[in-house]
């Protein structure tokens, strides 16, 4: 039992065990997104006063903040999909974890830029 927990332990301390979890969050956040995307989409047809109300909140920090994470999240969840699909297709080496790495640092980079931008 001693050499499962020790062997559970190092797989989840491996950098591809930390991009799948990161993958699975960020589809999570994402589809919890969408309601509330669509629910505010539909505002314009249906409360085009509330839909203006909404959209002045757009200028606080926070929800350039929140922005800021979705994009983030976006990327993150993207580039972990082209990963799964090399998985896949590609034969696996030793290089991808470096792959990986810089994977995480575009995403992050990608959404950095967006959020420099809309401050």
């Amino acid at each position: 039992m001693g050499g499962y927990l020790r062997m559970k332990a190092l797989a989840r301390s491996h950098p591809l065990w930390l991009a799948y979890i990161l993958h699975r969050v960020s589809g999570l956040l994402l589809a919890l997104f969408l309601p509330v995307h669509f629910w505010v989409l539909s505002m314009a047809i249906t409360n085009p006063q509330g839909l203006d109300t909404l959209l002045l909140l757009t200028d606080s920090v926070a929800v350039k903040l929140a922005e800021f994470g979705l994009v983030f999240l976006l990327a993150v969840h993207m580039f972990g999909g082209l990963r799964v699909m090399a998985l896949e297709w590609l034969p696996w080496t030793g290089s991808q974890k470096t792959l990986i790495a810089l994977v995480s640092a575009v995403s992050f980079f990608i959404a950095t830029l967006f959020f420099l931008r809309a401050v």
